[in-house]
């Protein structure tokens, strides 16, 4: 049987495939998700949008992907965004003279850090990769080349380190710059990958690192080790602890595939897990072993977090993507300081330049300035109320705002996996019918009297679902601007109904939503003024 033989049989009969997370309460049918406005729990924690990823530096200087983070800032309210590359050689940062002497430069990133304070979001700065001149090999990772080797001097890299700093304090501000935060390296636990030294190599960097940044202002914000697997961060919360490394924060990324942490190439495939605990439960983990730690309480960053670790992952395009997203932060929330998705847009080129409109891209946007679901789950995150409504219903949340306005955000996460000898890769590139699974009552009590706007949203299986109608198109492998027109009405956002309603004094809302796999309602209930 061939591969497609096999595949189309495989997709006639999804229900054998699809699995449950009672986590997210997806299994659940009838659900009725109940609160009450004078209940509650208190501010909303928006950890979810503290910080969002980029792919490296660079691109951050092209037209298109500053105009995709404007619209990214402005609709998911990202404050932060932690990108690699910045010391990387396309960076233009150092050279050395005939003599060995540094020579110090600035402007590219002169050009970018202006460009992301002027739309209000700060840099969680990477400090990485190494710059050719004063890397110790010429070991690099991906298709721009980032060299992945200790320095030839660490006395050179702390100069570096202490130039940079003091130049963006010259800048920016002493006060600015104590908002951001400083991260030594990236991924340093992949040895056949990020970083070519040993653990106690990366150690010295981090050392030589953070106290190189706190020499220019012992305010500032240092810490790592930005771990892909998390092995190494107990031992180096203890070598901080033991040799009075200042550390200020831990970061570490998950990702929610069964195997595998790095694909430098995109030629992997990758099957993505379908345990509730996925994602979640490398973030709850290292939350329990940060406070048992001799340093209990440092901030937590998860700097990097998705459904898959590769830009080839045709998940991240589907309307499953939502759901996935809004599981994993309601599981996670409680016990990060932030969780920054990987990545916002598809402008991103470690494996080189993507050849499709979609390709399983990890940005919220694509080349063409399309939103996929994953940028609706943040959207609606966004647009959620100042404080949180007491809620038994585990994949929910319902709140407000003093104007008394309610949103109630809710979903089902169904992952549908790929059976055996299947990979991603080859499974979501095909259409996914969603499959009906009951119903939720929503069901608001104690709302002033009055008449209301009712805004019902949705993300789903055709429903702001672009990469079905990309589907639907024959899946070319060039967009004519008809067809991005097309596409973009069919995910443009806007609500599925619009509608005033009166409520009576003591008079519960009540509305019944029909349910189907990965659906994402986000319901606005909007007070008419006087």
């Amino acid at each position: 049987m061939t591969m497609t033989m096999a595949l189309a049989g495989l997709l006639s009969g999804l229900s054998a495939t699809a699995e449950e997370s009672n986590a997210s309460g997806s299994s659940a049918r009838g659900r009725i998700i109940a609160v009450d406005v004078k209940q509650i729990r208190g501010p909303l924690d928006t950890s979810f949008k503290v910080c969002i990823g980029a792919g490296r530096a660079n691109e951050g200087l092209r037209a298109d992907w500053q105009e995709q983070l404007r619209v990214a800032e402005r609709e998911c309210g990202f404050q932060y965004i932690r990108m690699h590359g910045l010391l990387t050689d396309d960076m233009g940062v150092y050279l050395e003279d005939a003599h060995g002497n540094p020579v110090y430069n600035w402007q590219y990133i002169d050009r970018l850090y202006d460009f992301l304070l002027s739309i209000n979001i700060k840099p969680f700065v990477e400090l990485s990769f190494m710059p050719k001149d004063l890397a110790s090999g010429s070991r690099t990772i991906f298709w721009w080349k980032g060299n992945v080797t200790p320095p030839k001097s660490y006395d050179k890299w702390a100069d570096l380190i202490r130039h940079l700093v003091g130049h963006f304090q010259d800048r920016y501000g002493h006060d600015e710059v104590k908002s951001w935060y400083f991260e030594v390296w990236n991924e340093p636990d992949l040895h056949d990958g990020f970083w070519t030294g040993t653990r106690e190599d990366y150690f010295k960097l981090y050392a030589v690192t953070a106290r190189a940044i706190k020499s220019v202002s012992p305010d500032y914000r240092v810490g790592g080790p930005a771990t892909a697997m998390g092995q190494w961060d107990k031992s180096f919360i203890g070598f901080c602890s033991s040799n009075q490394v200042p550390l200020d924060f831990v970061s570490s990324h998950a990702y929610g595939v069964k195997s595998g942490y790095l694909d430098d190439t995109g030629q992997r495939g990758t099957v993505i897990d379908a345990s509730p605990d996925s994602v979640t439960g490398r973030m709850v983990g290292e939350r329990r072993m940060i406070d048992q730690s001799p340093m209990p309480g440092l901030p937590l960053h998860f700097t990097e977090w998705s459904s898959a670790y590769t830009p080839t992952d045709f998940m991240h395009d589907t309307y499953q993507q939502a759901a996935f997203i809004l599981s994993k932060v309601k599981g996670a929330y409680p016990s990060v300081n932030s969780m920054s998705y990987w990545t916002f847009t598809d402008i991103f080129e470690e494996n080189g330049p993507r050849m499709t409109p979609f390709h399983g891209g990890f940005g919220l946007i694509n080349y063409e300035d399309l939103k996929k679901p994953a940028f609706y789950a943040f959207k609606f995150l966004n647009e959620l109320g100042e404080s949180e409504l007491n809620n038994a219903d585990p994949a929910s949340w319902v709140c407000m705002n003093p104007d008394h306005s309610v949103q109630a955000l809710f979903w089902n996460y169904t992952p549908l996996v790929p059976p055996a000898n299947v990979n991603d890769q080859q499974f979501y590139q095909h259409e996914i019918p969603a499959k009906a699974n009951g119903q939720v009552q929503l069901c608001i009590t104690n709302l002033p009297a009055g008449s209301y706007t009712l805004e019902i949203y949705q993300t789903g299986y055709r429903a702001n679902d672009v990469f079905t109608g990309y589907l639907d198109l024959g899946s070319p492998s060039q967009l004519t601007p008809a067809q991005v027109g097309i596409l973009r009405e069919q995910s443009k956002g806007s609500p599925q109904t619009v509608e005033t309603i009166r409520i009576e004094a003591g008079q519960p809302f009540v509305r019944t939503f029909p349910l189907r796999q990965n659906d994402v309602y986000f319901i606005k209930l909007l007070p008419e003024k006087p």
